[in-house]
């Protein structure tokens, strides 16, 4: 009886000392800079990096595989931090935020009235769009609902309003919108159009109150000639557009604005 329990307990020792020497063998060294930069890092998880979280995020830093500025949550404060850990020289980020390309909502004439399903990616896929305009924003919040610093709202007009001073940059909004009408913007480039329709006017006005006409009235006011017309839409060149809000003014349909000013549209 006491010899097989003996055997056991020969054969239980042997395993264990096997298994810690290929514990210690095979373990690898973590990169003591992986702690003190993620201890830098938002942990907000929000993939927008496109790696699985703040701690890989983190790894792949410390190993030199990804820019810091790859995460546009991080702070100034923290970014500094970082690039101090990594020992490389800082350099200024440019601050972008999302810009949202169509004032339809409640101006634009919808197909049908569908309750049920309160999503634009789950409608989109079934019937591309519930508006007479294919081009214009769903306006059931996909967006709002994705965006992890909660820096979108859906405006009274029924399409998302961005707050500039709490959106990050991340574009998780961009990729949320199954109609392309959100990109990403250098915060200076403060002048928008806000439709993306490329039909001609008559076809617009039947549709929308508030889609762009390709008029020109707003190319011929812009002295810096930085605003044309392109199949049919309006399109702001940035490298010359000084933020005048000459363009503005002078759209009869409302839809150039400027970012940060109120109007009836933004409410």
């Amino acid at each position: 009886m006491i010899m097989p329990i003996l055997i056991l307990g020969i054969l239980g020792l042997a395993f264990a000392i096997f298994l810690t020497y290929f514990n210690l063998k095979m373990k690898v060294e973590e990169n003591p800079l992986v702690a003190r930069i993620y201890e830098l890092m938002p942990k907000g998880n929000c993939g927008a990096c496109g790696l699985a979280g703040c701690s890989s995020f983190a790894e792949q830093v410390a190993e030199g595989k990804v820019s810091p500025e790859k995460c546009t949550m991080i702070t100034a404060e923290n970014f500094s931090g970082i690039c101090e850990i990594l020992g490389v020289e800082k350099k200024d980020r440019e601050k972008m935020v999302a810009r949202v390309s169509c004032f339809g909502g409640n101006n634009s004439r919808k197909k049908f009235q569908y309750g049920t399903l309160r999503s634009c990616s789950g409608l989109g896929a079934i019937f591309g769009t519930n508006l007479e305009c294919a081009y214009g924003c769903i306006g059931m919040g996909d967006c709002v609902e994705a965006c992890p610093v909660g820096a979108l709202r859906m405006g009274e007009n029924g399409v998302p309003v961005v707050d500039d001073k709490s959106c990050t940059g991340c574009g998780i909004c961009v990729k949320a919108c199954p109609k392309n009408i959100i990109r990403l913007l250098p915060e200076e480039c403060k002048v928008n159009v806000a439709c993306l329709s490329r039909e001609r006017g008559p076809a617009v006005i039947k549709v929308c109150k508030s889609g762009c006409i390709g008029c020109g009235k707003c190319v011929k006011s812009c002295e810096k000639e930085a605003i044309s017309i392109q199949d049919n839409l309006a399109v702001i060149d940035y490298a010359k557009c000084d933020g005048c809000g000459t363009c503005v003014e002078n759209c009869p349909r409302k839809i150039i604005f400027i970012s940060g000013i109120k109007s009836e549209h933004l409410a």
